[in-house]
């Protein structure tokens, strides 16, 4: 899927799936680029060595890049989508893990948390006939923890969450055990299986990522800001790891609640 799409008359959306699998050397450069012009921009110090900013066309082979531009083509946001493959019987599952979301600080209030969160995801629901998929998610961002929480089914951990299923048990343990430079998590961290909090995160690549309390995006609904700071330790930072599935009602509720 290589599928570019009008956003008002602002902004110009490309989705591009598995680009380390068919773009040409010159191309893949120039996307790499435009990912790191935006995170030197959100960062302003510091770089991030995991993921697609590891270098190298392997790590472009699973991802599916959402990039927002300007009618002049300067970069203003990204979402990096993986497609994890986990080994479950009888079959593989894939789960579409949310991955690293990055905005211009100048574009902020540009209301292109329907566009990164969730059209590449709805787009792929949309081709697999659909039929439901998993997507994942690691944050300690209560903005992020709640629109999540707030635009899948079935999501778990969250505020006053229904119930975790043996489903969300058995796909964490394995994101957890093979997938963690997925999300930049190192060896050492730990994994709260009770609560679903990945303990001392943030020492496999993405360090520079690490907030306070203070720093982190609150979420407009005070649950979800109570939430993570009741579950998590920001002085030695902690994640979450949320399990959700994209379906029918998850559809419905994004084309008529999120999509301007």
């Amino acid at each position: 899927m290589d599928v570019t799409l009008r956003n008002g008359r602002d902004h110009t959306v490309r989705i591009v799936e598995r680009p380390g699998v068919w773009m040409n050397d010159a191309d893949l450069a120039a996307l790499t680029a435009d990912l790191r012009t935006i995170a030197d921009k959100t960062l302003g110090h510091g770089e991030l060595n995991y993921g697609v900013f590891s270098g190298g066309r392997a790590h472009l082979c699973d991802t599916i890049v959402t990039l927002v531009t300007l009618p002049d083509g300067t970069p203003i946001a990204f979402n990096a989508l993986v497609i994890m493959t986990l080994e479950t019987v009888p079959d593989p599952t894939p789960v579409l893990h949310l991955g690293l979301v990055m905005v211009d600080p100048d574009q902020q209030s540009s209301g292109l948390s329907w566009v990164l969160y969730g059209l590449t995801c709805f787009l792929l629901f949309v081709r697999n006939q659909f039929r439901p998929i998993w997507v994942s998610n690691v944050t300690q961002v209560p903005s992020v923890v709640g629109m999540v929480s707030g635009m899948f089914s079935q999501v778990w951990p969250k505020p006053d969450a229904d119930r975790r299923t043996l489903n969300h048990v058995l796909l964490a343990r394995r994101i957890m055990a093979h997938h963690r430079a997925v999300f930049g998590v190192g060896a050492d961290a730990e994994f709260d299986e009770a609560q679903f909090v990945i303990t001392n995160a943030y020492t496999g690549g993405s360090d520079d990522l690490k907030k306070t309390w203070d720093t982190a995006p609150k979420h407009r609904d005070a649950v979800f800001n109570d939430f993570c700071q009741a579950v998590l330790d920001y002085d030695r930072g902690d994640d979450v790891l949320q399990l959700g599935r994209i379906d029918l009602p998850a559809l419905r509720h994004y084309l008529t609640r999120d999509v301007p």
